[in-house]
């Protein structure tokens, strides 16, 4: 029998998990054991059979940790047990019994039961049984807490498809994903291989128009000359080979996302329509004299520079301004080098997966090679590269020979560029040396972009030309 309940250590359990309800026929054993506990810090109810018992908890008393006997009228504790599994999912149940078996104790743990202890038993049984149970759903909630840690530190690196860690890709997922919960245009201006498309379907998926589908068109892959049917639609008899009325791919994206990437080579006879669809929320068909609404989200992407094409008369300012109502720009991956590494886990999971190879790591040799390199390509090349390595790779590991040749004739280039700025002694002739070296770099990282190459060398649009002139750096 239990004894010496008073003059115990007390446990000082957490606040959290101490709940318990005793169930036993006998009254000695439940006031017993509720003086331990309580004694001990716990909060005790009591049930003399297992039908008081399966009341308690279908009414949602919550308890932490149950203590039951086995043999009582009734309802005996299995068929205590039975009955209120699906109430017990948060609940460590302790099976008690003066006739144990180890039959008994497995037929207990079968149907849930945490432990099992035979009777009578000592005080400090009770305790340890208690602490160990505490311990594991401690240990349980410290692992929901860890595996929610890591999924919101797994949900930060990525948007839609897309994943990185760096702070300017964060913020810029951050913003896509603020952007996302309303029906404003957005422009997406980067470098080609950023990924624009993949933000912009980053942010239809999030959106709530993401039940209806987001129809992508390549402005610069269609003809001019069948770009505005392809847009707006035709009707029957139109143009030649018109035999059927057409709605177009604005009518295609009906309360959904049309994504018009490579906006800057849209004709200007059709950015005037354009720009009445974002004014007006209408279109007009080749060969129809009306118009009809639409409810279409626009986003819109370019690896050009609009502010130039428009001095250059090449893009309406009125609708560059219609469109930049939310600007998100994508830097480039050489801008971003943390990202690398994530990256290419990111793709050598997916053609792992696509080759059934198990490739899990990159070499230090091959990932130095990976850093270094300026990536005109950008993430497009990067998932190019790895998709190659994966193909030639013949272990785990993707070493410097599985990747192109141009990796390390770029990270020799420059090797022999620092060799030839420092040659000689004249100060003169190696500040001549340096600029032309930073100059053709900035207009390669941005593919010929003077503009944002000005800026990277943080001197004047005309300073550039005139520099750019007098080394002879045509790009």
């Amino acid at each position: 029998m239990l004894s010496g309940c008073r003059g115990q250590t007390k446990e000082n359990p957490a606040m959290i998990h101490n709940r318990i309800l005793i169930v036993d026929d006998q009254t000695n054993m439940r006031h017993m054991m509720s003086a331990l506990l309580t004694d001990s810090g716990y909060i005790v109810d009591e049930a003399s059979d297992g039908d008081e018992a399966l009341r308690k908890v279908i009414n949602g008393e919550g308890y932490d940790y149950i203590f039951c006997d086995i043999m009582m009228p009734k309802m005996d504790g299995m068929t205590f047990m039975k009955s209120a599994g699906q109430y017990l999912e948060k609940t460590d149940v302790i099976m008690m019994s003066a006739y144990g078996s180890i039959d008994v104790a497995v037929e207990a743990m079968k149907l849930g039961a945490y432990d099992y202890i035979s009777k009578p038993f000592k005080p400090d049984e009770i305790l340890l049984t208690l602490k160990k149970a505490r311990e594991k759903l401690q240990l349980k909630a410290e692992n929901s807490a860890l595996r929610q840690r890591i999924g919101e530190i797994e949900a930060s690196q990525s948007f839609g498809s897309m994943v990185a860690k760096s702070k300017s890709m964060q913020d810029l997922f951050k913003l896509s994903l603020k952007v996302s919960q309303y029906d404003t245009t957005v422009l997406i201006t980067g470098q080609s291989g950023t990924g624009k498309e993949l933000i912009a379907r980053g942010i239809h998926s999030s959106s709530k128009r993401n039940k209806n589908q987001m129809v992508p068109v390549n402005c610069a892959g269609i003809p001019h000359n069948l770009l505005e049917s392809e847009l707006f639609g035709h009707k029957k008899g139109a143009f030649t080979g018109a035999d059927r009325d057409y709605g177009g791919l604005f009518e295609a994206a009906q309360g959904g996302t049309i994504f018009l990437d490579e906006i800057g080579d849209l004709p200007i006879a059709l950015q005037v329509k354009l720009l009445r669809v974002l004014q007006e929320s209408e279109i007009r068909s080749v060969g129809d004299s009306g118009t009809r609404i639409v409810d279409v989200r626009v986003i819109a992407a370019t690896s050009k520079n609009l502010e130039e094409a428009i001095e250059r008369g090449h893009f309406r300012e009125d609708l560059y301004y219609r469109l930049n109502v939310m600007a998100i720009h994508i830097p480039p991956l050489a801008e971003r080098s943390e990202d690398i590494p994530l990256l290419c886990h990111f793709f050598m999971d997916r053609y792992g997966r696509k080759f059934d190879k198990k490739v899990n790591s990159v070499s230090s040799a091959a990932m130095s090679l990976l850093l270094e390199y300026q990536w005109p390509g950008n993430v497009r090349e990067l998932e190019n590269m790895i998709e190659r390595a994966i193909v030639l790779a013949e272990d785990k590991q993707l070493k410097p020979e599985h990747f192109p040749a141009i990796l390390t004739r770029a990270a020799s280039e420059r090797l022999t560029g620092t060799d030839d700025v420092f040659s000689g002694f004249s100060i003169k002739t190696g500040k001549i040396r340096l600029e032309k070296a930073l100059i053709s770099r900035a207009l390669t990282q941005t593919g010929g972009n003077r503009t944002k190459a000005a800026r990277l060398l943080e001197i004047s649009h005309p300073s550039l030309l005139s520099k750019m002139k007098l080394y002879g750096i045509d790009i």
